[in-house]
């Protein structure tokens, strides 16, 4: 298969962008070209992210946005994006002010309009919240805080060897903007969830996500009623937070990559 579409992959809060290297590999194996830009101030290495926290501190959705519209610009092409969590809402936010041409957002962070609040979402981003100065911190997991929001669906061995390899730091600002979103006119959370010209969009949960469980997503659905653009959803019923990164991750790269073939004409379209 070949494809004049690149791939970029977005993380989201707590994963290095290498962790994306599986996908990357399987994604280039299938034709694409793609790649995994960190978001700004991400260094290139988890150990460094680790060291140098500071890096990564206070910086918001607008400004992630911005860090890959201005990446996406230098491409010959609109691009498929592909993101994770937090980087699941930026690649619809993008997506959305059609920049790319399509989009697979994993577990995406909630956008505006989104009501659902589970518990477990509060208890997962509790180390951020537990203090309002974290907004313009940035915040390190413990591996069990680690293993309840993104490893509970997965042996605890597993999990922690996950947080070894790839946990770093996270900006505290995404997620106090993501909490206040339904308050505020202008919220940098909002998505053009109404554009009916846009590229295709899927939406992936996990069952046993604790950060975004299914009822966030089922909601975030729910946001795109009005427009007519393909809007696909997905589920993974004994999956969680870490579906792109343990065990399992093929199946969900698998998932995808058929997804995007089976809309391969409306994405060459949206592309053009």
């Amino acid at each position: 298969m070949t494809t004049q579409s690149p791939v970029i992959f977005i993380h989201g809060l707590w994963l290095h962008a290498t962790s994306w290297t599986s996908w990357i590999e399987m994604f280039e194996q299938a034709g694409y070209t793609a790649s995994a830009p960190g978001w700004p101030g991400d260094p290139d290495t988890v150990a460094e992210a680790r060291a140098n926290p500071e890096s990564i501190a206070d910086h918001g959705i607008d400004d992630v946005v911005a860090h890959y519209a201005k990446i996406i610009e230098g491409l010959d092409t609109k691009p498929i994006l592909v993101g994770h969590s937090f980087g699941g809402m930026i690649a619809q936010k993008l997506l959305g002010q059609d920049l790319a041409a399509a989009a697979v957002a994993i577990d995406a962070a909630q956008i505006k309009g989104v009501l659902p609040l589970p518990l477990s979402a509060l208890r997962a981003t509790l180390p951020v919240f537990k203090n309002p100065a974290n907004r313009h911190r940035s915040v390190s997991l413990t591996a069990e805080q680690f293993r309840y929001a993104f490893g509970n669906a997965i042996a605890p061995e597993e999990s922690d060897e996950l947080f070894e390899r790839w946990a770093i730091p996270a900006p505290g600002k995404p997620l106090f903007e993501a909490a206040a979103a339904n308050f505020d006119p202008h919220s940098p959370a909002a998505v053009n969830t109404a554009n009916e010209t846009r590229g295709p969009l899927l939406l992936m949960m996990g069952g046993r996500d604790h950060t975004v469980p299914e009822a966030v997503t089922k909601a975030t659905l729910k946001q795109y009623r009005h427009s007519s653009a393909i809007t696909e959803i997905m589920d993974f019923p004994d999956r969680a937070h870490s579906l792109t990164i343990d065990h399992g991750w093929r199946d969900v790269a698998d998932a995808a990559l058929a997804w995007l073939r089976t809309h391969a004409d409306a994405i060459a379209h949206s592309a053009s």
